[in-house]
C-alpha cells in the first residue's frame, strides 16, 4: 500500500471525497478487559458522532481472544444511548446464528430508542470456528444456512410497521409484529464477500456491503453483479452500496506501519492455524520475528491495507472509493496500541478517525 498511496495526495485533491463509516470488532490488547476495550469502543463511537462520521457498525464474532464484539445489539444500544446523529447498527449479525423474529425484536427496539438512526446488517457467516457454531446453533430450523434467503424476507417484514402474518395451511393467519406499535423501522442491508450474498442482495433489493476489509478478493465480480442484477424496490429503488477497508492514519508514516503491526500479525496468526490470543501491543509485535511464511502472509495484506499519514490515507480512501464508484467508505480504524497507552482508550484508532475526517473534509 505504501506504493499505491505515493503520489495521490496531488492527484486526487479535486476529487469528491466519501463519506466515512466506522466498522468495529471492539480489539482486545494484552493486558486488557473486556470492560476496558468495550469501553474504549464507546468513546470512540462518541468521538466519531463528534467528528460527522456517517454510521458506526459493529461486528459480530465469537470465542476470539482479540475481539470483543460479540453481540453488536447489546453495542448498539450503548453507543446509541451515547451518541445523537449517528448511525448505529451491525456489520453484521450472522443470521444463521439466530432466530430471525428475535434479530427483528432486538432491532425494533434499538430503532424505538435511537429513531431513524439504526441499520440492521445481516450476514450468513458463523463468525466463528466449527465448535462454535455448532453450540450457536442448537436452535434447529432457524440455524439452516439453505434457508438464509428465506429469512432475510422474514425479517426485513418482520421489523416494517406494518409486521409479517404467519400463514396456515388450513387457510388462517397469524400477524406478527417485532415490536407493538413501531413509527419506523430500522435499515437493513446485506453483507458479504461473495457472489451469493450480492446477488441475494440484487434479487431482494436490498443495500448491499461487500466486506473488502476481509479480504478483497472478488470485489469487482460482486459489484457487477449486485448492479447489473438489481432488483428495484422501495428502499432503495437503485443499487446502493459502499465498501469497507482496513485503515490505520498517524501523524507520520512510521508511526502508522507500527499500528499496524499488531492486527497484521493477530491475522496471519489466523491463517497459519496457530493459537489466537490477544492483540500484541506495539512493542511486543517488534520482539518478536515472523517466519518465513506468517511474514509472506503480512506482506500480502499490508498491500490491501490503507496505512499512512492523514493525508496519503485520505487521498488513497478518495481514490479508491472514485474507483469503484461508492459515496461511502467504511473503514475498520486497526491501529495497534503502545506499552504506556491506557487501558480504557484507544489513542491510535482515536487519531485515525481523526486525522481522515479532516483530510476528507
Amino acid at each position: 500500500m505504501a506504493r499505491h498511496l505515493a503520489g495521490l495526495s496531488q492527484t486526487m485533491s479535486t476529487a469528491t471525497s466519501p463519506a466515512l463509516s466506522v466498522l468495529d470488532l471492539v480489539p482486545v490488547r494484552t493486558g486488557q478487559t473486556s470492560a476496558q476495550a468495550v469501553a474504549a469502543s464507546l468513546t470512540l463511537a462518541m468521538r466519531a458522532d463528534d467528528l460527522g462520521y456517517r454510521r458506526y457498525w459493529f461486528a459480530e464474532h465469537h470465542n476470539m481472544p482479540a475481539v470483543a464484539s460479540t453481540t453488536p445489539p447489546v453495542l448498539s444500544a450503548a453507543a446509541a444511548a451515547r451518541t445523537s446523529r449517528i448511525r448505529i447498527g451491525s456489520g453484521g449479525v450472522m443470521l444463521p446464528n439466530h432466530s430471525p423474529l428475535v434479530v427483528a425484536e432486538q432491532f425494533a427496539a434499538l430503532e424505538a430508542l435511537a429513531p431513524g438512526r439504526i441499520d440492521l446488517g445481516i450476514g450468513r457467516a458463523p463468525g466463528s470456528d466449527p465448535v462454535i457454531t455448532q453450540l450457536l446453533r442448537m436452535s434447529g430450523t432457524t440455524s439452516d444456512v439453505e434457508r438464509f434467503p428465506e429469512h432475510v424476507r422474514d425479517i426485513v417484514r418482520l421489523v416494517s410497521p406494518e409486521g409479517a402474518a404467519v400463514q396456515f395451511t388450513n387457510g388462517g393467519s397469524y400477524d406478527v409484529h417485532a415490536t407493538p406499535a413501531a413509527g419506523g423501522a430500522p435499515e437493513v442491508w446485506l453483507l458479504g464477500s461473495s457472489d451469493y450474498s450480492a446477488q441475494l442482495a440484487a434479487s431482494a433489493g436490498l443495500p448491499y456491503v461487500f466486506a473488502n476489509h476481509f479480504s478483497g478478493q472478488g470485489l469487482e465480480r460482486a459489484l457487477d453483479l449486485y448492479r447489473g442484477q438489481y432488483q428495484p424496490s422501495e428502499a432503495p429503488p437503485v443499487p446502493r452500496t459502499f465498501l469497507t477497508a482496513n485503515a490505520i492514519a498517524a501523524p507520520t508514516s512510521a508511526e502508522a506501519e507500527e499500528r499496524a503491526l499488531p492486527q497484521l500479525r493477530s491475522m496471519a496468526r489466523l491463517r497459519t492455524n496457530k493459537p489466537m490470543q490477544a492483540l500484541e501491543t506495539v512493542e511486543q509485535a517488534q520482539a518478536s520475528p515472523l517466519d518465513g511464511m506468517a511474514q509472506s502472509i503480512v506482506d500480502g495484506m499490508r498491500q490491501k491495507w490503507f496505512v499512512g499519514t492523514g493525508d496519503e490515507v485520505g487521498a488513497a480512501l478518495r481514490e479508491f472509493a472514485a474507483t469503484w464508484g461508492v459515496d461511502e467508505v467504511m473503514i475498520s480504524p486497526i491501529a495497534g496500541s503502545y506499552d504506556g497507552e491506557p487501558m480504557d482508550a484507544a489513542p491510535g484508532r482515536t487519531q485515525t478517525l481523526e486525522l481522515l475526517a479532516a483530510a476528507l473534509d
